[in-house]
């Protein structure tokens, strides 16, 4: 087997290294077993307005490099997997719903208009590289008129079924409208973060009220009108299991609409306990834990280990947040966020991240269709492997030690030494 080793240390990123064939004496090492377990879906990030308006700022030279970096087939990230908003988020340049004519509920007003000038040209991007990119939307609001209070941050929609079917029908438009520009939205997630009431555009959801949401309105509408968009439950940021897990998939009506469970932020906690008990359901993590935007390698390190949590119980899809921000990473309502790529507005400049290359160090040698592989021994616990499609194996390994450690890696009969640098991350890739 060809042996590629591909190192990151903080001033030293993504280089090629030698890797030693044969253990020598290495008391730690990391084993791949024969098991198999989920199959990945694929791994990307979030489309956002901020980000958008960051890459007009580049030559289109530049603007390019950064496309290809995340999406071009071969060239990078090999992104497949990703995620969009619908209106605002966060970090959209300001608040706004796809429909803000109150009283709508035939939702005749619905428009992507500013979408097709802002956040549209931006994924059109990456579904030219890549056509098979698999691309879930959730709103961080409802428009505001299906909600009380009316306003985009906090509120919650009102309970009443001509309310509710509004929104049911918002979600069929907003497939509908995209496919028209030739964007394909694989599922439907009805709510980023139920259980938060933020500053910026949020709504709060029970696990009940999404259970019959889902099962009385959404679903039957979706099935319907044959919309081959998923519904998932998500975009979960819950640490209890029975409020929304346990509560939609008990019921079997809402159990036959729901295709998948998306977890982030505190659904790190109940992860393991959902994947126990419904191993069945497809789990992705839907939006990577987003720092303070400074971009620190430490906090890279701290990524590498929800990556290992998320990937180690079952989750088939891992999903960055803010893929590209201006530099300083600051959003319209005053937070700094960390992403994988800064752009300078005066300096014309595109800056990689740490967590761009840590992103990277999965993503490049994970295709879609590979399997993540079992791993044993002291050094496993800082290490993720992945079997792709056409037979390779995929080991990343983090050091997060302050010292250089020898570790054997041994996979597929075969065994390399490597000698991890203090502080860094590294895939070896062995393949034919």
């Amino acid at each position: 087997m060809k042996a590629e080793w591909i190192c990151s240390e903080e001033r030293k990123r993504w280089s090629r290294r030698n890797p030693k064939a044969g253990r020598s004496g290495a008391d730690l090492f990391v084993r791949v077993t024969g098991e198999r377990f989920q199959a990945i879906r694929g791994i990307g990030g979030c489309f956002n307005e901020l980000g958008a308006i960051a890459l007009g700022w580049l030559s289109p030279k530049d603007r390019k490099r950064v496309l290809d970096e995340l999406f071009q087939p071969g060239e990078g990230c090999n992104f497949n997997y990703c995620r969009m908003p619908i209106g605002a988020s966060d970090f959209g340049a300001s608040w706004y719903s796809l429909n803000e004519t109150d009283g709508d509920f035939a939702m005749k007003h619905f428009t992507v208009e500013r979408d097709r000038r802002i956040l549209m040209p931006f994924i059109k991007e990456a579904v030219r590289r890549r056509p098979d990119l698999y691309l879930f939307a959730s709103p961080w609001s409802p428009p505001t008129w299906l909600k009380f209070p009316k306003v985009f941050n906090y509120g919650k929609v009102v309970w009443e079924p001509k309310y509710l079917k509004a929104l049911a029908l918002y979600f069929l438009k907003v497939v509908r409208a995209y496919a028209a520009e030739g964007i394909t939205i694989n599922a439907i997630h009805p709510q980023n973060e139920p259980v938060a009431d933020q500053k910026f555009p949020s709504c709060l959801w029970t696990g009940a009220e999404m259970r019959d949401f889902i099962r009385d309105y959404l679903g039957p509408l979706f099935e319907r009108e044959k919309v081959p968009a998923e519904v998932w439950l998500g975009t979960l940021n819950v640490d209890n299991y029975e409020d929304y897990p346990l509560t939609v998939l008990s019921d079997p009506v809402a159990r036959k609409y729901v295709k998948g469970i998306a977890y982030q932020w505190w659904g790190k906690a109940i992860i393991q306990k959902t994947r126990a008990a419904w191993p069945g359901v497809p789990l992705i993590q839907s939006e990577n834990e987003c720092g303070d935007g400074r971009n620190t390698w430490d906090y890279a390190h701290y990524i590498f280990n929800l990556m290992h949590h998320y990937f180690t119980n079952g989750v088939e899809a891992y999903t960055y947040w803010n893929m590209v921000l201006p530099a300083g990473g600051r959003s319209t309502w005053g937070w700094t966020q960390n992403s994988m790529v800064c752009v300078d507005q005066a300096r014309k400049k595109a800056v990689f991240n740490p967590e761009h290359y840590l992103m990277k160090h999965f993503s490049r040698f994970a295709p879609r269709g590979s399997a993540r592989l079992g791993t044993a021994g002291p050094w496993s616990g800082n290490a993720v492997a992945f079997g792709a499609p056409g037979g390779a194996t995929a080991v990343v390994l983090q050091n997060p030690l302050h010292e250089a450690k020898a570790v054997t890696v041994e996979a597929g009969g075969t065994a390399h030494e490597l000698v991890l640098p203090a502080r860094s991350f590294s895939t070896l890739h062995l393949g034919r």
